[in-house]
């Protein structure tokens, strides 16, 4: 017990200095098909203890990340091993033969969920991408974190059965897997944003981004989608979910952000049943499960710690003054 205190009473510290020496990302698999994620550092960032791996449906796994890491996640599907030992999957595919990308990209198409900790100003920056194509529903939901944008963002729309079939990518049994980006599949500098077309003011959203993006309306849909499609986020801890189900309740948020009444009615009986899972607004209209900000919890286990319901919230209020005098001034 006096290990824990000492631990809430070191995270009250690095809460008020700022200090964050890393992050956790949490993948989660509510697919209905086993998935194979697959993590990429960017040039010059060492990769992380893992770089692919098996999760079954309802699994979850959770890794630690510097805090100055940057780089991207994807699931890969439909994967298989031959009799050689080669591994080799439909969409996502890294190329290495191996469950470990170990350094290998996606093959597009596919969804990516990109992030960069620690950039400008000390802000962590992520998107979830579809320049690449799409494979997968995904939602990145960060936990903890504090920021005029920091939300979460996603493509929780199946859209390989809206895909173009001039985009379709189809299975050896002919099950839609993924639909291309308009640049993997025409191969043309417009869709691709290169040559005379390799700057803002003359790449525009094509017919088939458009697609993507009044689907996916957070999500990056063409190279230079910036302005609605990049989030920012200090000192968070980050949740990514495939195939986050949408939920059928058409709730609006007044506010914009996250379902005021977000979270289970019970904590102690969560369940892995899509229904029963707590959920968030995403752009203030669609309320979609698997999303909830369980940054409550440290609370929870320091009240416990405490014995004290009051020197708990002291210290969360503390916490906050300490964190809004950082920020005003």
């Amino acid at each position: 017990m006096a290990q824990v205190k000492v631990l809430c009473l070191f995270a009250l510290f690095l809460t008020i200095t700022g200090v964050h020496s890393s992050a956790t990302f949490t993948m989660v698999n509510k697919c209905q098909q086993t998935i194979w994620p697959g993590i990429l550092s960017n040039a010059g960032i060492a990769p992380l203890s893992t770089t692919g791996f098996v999760l079954q449906k309802g699994e979850s796994k959770t890794i630690n990340v510097p805090s100055s890491w940057g780089g991207r996640f994807w699931g890969r599907t439909h994967c298989t091993e031959d009799s050689t030992g080669k591994f080799t999957c439909a969409t996502g595919d890294c190329g290495s033969g191996k469950l470990e990308c170990a350094g290998g990209n996606a093959d597009p198409p596919a969804t990516l969920a990109e992030f960069t900790l620690d950039g400008s100003n000390g802000m962590d920056f992520f998107d979830v991408s579809l320049v690449d194509g799409y494979n997968l529903p995904m939602l990145v939901v960060p936990q903890g974190g504090s920021g005029n944008n920091c939300t979460s963002t996603g493509c929780v729309v199946d859209l390989n059965g809206a895909c173009p079939s001039e985009l379709k990518v189809l299975s050896v049994g002919g099950e839609n897997v993924a639909c291309k980006s308009a640049c993997e599949a025409f191969r043309q500098d417009e869709y691709c944003c290169t040559g005379a077309y390799n700057n803002p003011n003359t790449c525009k959203p094509s017919s088939y981004s458009m697609l993507f993006k009044k689907a996916c309306p957070s999500a990056y849909s063409f190279a230079y989608d910036d302005k609605t499609s990049t989030f920012t986020c200090a000192g968070a801890n980050y949740l990514i979910t495939f195939c986050p189900s949408p939920n059928t309740s058409q709730k609006s948020s007044s506010s914009g952000g996250q379902n005021q009444n977000q979270g289970p009615e019970n904590n102690n009986n969560q369940s892995n049943d899509n229904n029963n899972e707590p959920s968030t607004t995403i752009n203030g209209s669609m309320v979609y499960d698997g999303a909830w900000d369980i940054s409550s919890a440290s609370l929870t286990t320091c009240t416990h710690v405490f014995s004290s319901p009051a020197i708990a919230g002291a210290v969360a209020i503390l916490a906050a003054t300490f964190q809004l005098h950082r920020q005003l001034f």
